[in-house]
């Protein structure tokens, strides 16, 4: 699993950035990466990380670091 971040002034781990990003406790979770892209609501950074809330789904979320924006890239 990867390092910690800070998202929004507080350090967080890629669980807990899935969390953020889902609104529930999720069951696995990859890793926190860059997103190389900037927030659309404030421009600040984005963190992707890739998580299974549960058995039969895999997803990934983007978080800004600076702001409550997030997304998931569920249909």
């Amino acid at each position: 699993m990867s390092e910690n971040r800070v998202v929004q002034g507080r350090m967080v781990t890629a669980e807990k950035l899935a969390e953020l990003v889902e609104g529930d406790s999720v069951m696995e979770v990859d890793s926190i990466e860059e997103a190389d892209e900037a927030c659309p609501d404030c421009g600040g950074n984005v963190l992707k990380v890739v998580y299974m809330p549960s058995v039969t789904e895999l997803v990934t979320g983007w978080k800004c670091q600076d702001c409550d924006w997030s997304e998931a890239d569920r249909d």
